[in-house]
Formats: C-alpha cells, structure tokens, sequence
C-alpha cells in the first residue's frame, strides 16, 4: 500500500483553519499517514484518566488529540497567515517549499 503524501510535516508550524481551535498555531509533534492525522503542540487537548500503576501516579491527564490534516494549513512567517505552498526546483535539483503568496522560501 502506497503511503499518502501531506502537505505539512514534522516540526512545521501551522494554523488550525476549522473547527474549535480555529485560528491557533502550534508546532507539528507527529505526522499520523494511516489516520491522515496530525498531533500539533498545545492544540485539541484532551483528558486522560489513568489508574496508578506500580510507581505511576494516577489521575486525570491532559494530552494531544489528533487533528485531521484538511484542517490546517502551513503558517508563513512573512506574511503572518496560513498559506498553501509550492515546490521550486533548485538548481542542484532539491526541491524547496515557497509560500504561494509572497514567494518566500519556508
């Protein structure tokens, strides 16, 4: 089975363009493919209970919920907006993502 191919990835910062956290950013912790999901830092928290275990505490828990990737876009530093990117073929053939709008490399 072919792995899908997203539009963002690890470590980029983007904002949320729908739903309850609409207009936030935050960092991207984990890429989900098989969900076609992503876990962005400090966005779509969500309580955990936990039973204490040996030397672990128990209680209630705050963590990460994962979010559908339509939902967020690459958020551009000069432009201080989310942005749809494009691809710009370097001359030593790597390939570099710019912001549609102001053409600047990400």
């Amino acid at each position: 089975m072919q792995t899908k191919k997203f539009h963002v990835a690890k470590g980029d910062t983007i904002m949320v363009i729908c739903g309850k956290e609409k207009n936030k950013t935050g960092k991207i912790l984990q890429v989900l493919p098989k969900k076609n999901s992503v876990i962005v830092e400090g966005i779509n928290m969500v309580k955990r209970h936990a039973r204490a275990r040996g030397n672990e505490l128990g209680g209630i828990t705050e963590k990460e919920s994962a979010i559908n990737s339509s939902n967020v876009l690459l958020f551009c530093e000069k432009c201080s907006k989310p942005v749809r990117t494009k691809t710009k073929i370097l001359e030593k053939g790597e390939k570099q993502r710019i912001c549609a709008k102001c053409e600047g490399s990400i």
